[in-house]
């Protein structure tokens, strides 16, 4: 794509403007502040780190105080991080458990239902 503008003393400038999709751009373009810096230089501002123990009490703490849905710091962005981080078959075979455990609920009710109509209509 190429933008042209002429300048008042008669030459010609052409601009133009290379365009990436968001996996290129990342190969290309480096997104990390290295030359500030070292990178394995540790940040002098004091990190406090907690157990994994004493995340769960704090998220526990704070539970509904957390927004249901949101791009982040939300339950909806834990569960795509974790789904993400677990992998979603362990999900899939809990849900095809549970998929399974309600047909079988409902032939049972629908032969239950046929019981009473046997019972309460007799030949």
């Amino acid at each position: 794509m190429a933008n042209h503008s002429t300048y008042n003393s008669g030459s010609e400038l052409k601009l133009s403007k290379k365009l990436y999709n968001k996996p290129a751009y990342l190969n290309t373009i480096e997104t990390q502040f290295t030359e500030l810096i070292s990178v394995t230089q540790e940040s002098t501002a004091p990190t406090q780190s907690i157990s994994v123990g004493e995340f769960f009490q704090y998220y526990n703490e704070i539970f509904y105080e957390i927004p249901k849905e949101g791009e982040v710091n939300s339950h909806e962005y834990l569960i795509k991080q974790s789904t993400d981080y677990v992998g979603s078959q362990g999900i899939s075979n809990e849900i095809q458990a549970l998929l399974d455990e309600i047909t079988s609920l409902r032939e049972e009710n629908l032969e239950l239902q046929q019981n009473i109509i046997d019972l309460t209509n007799p030949e």
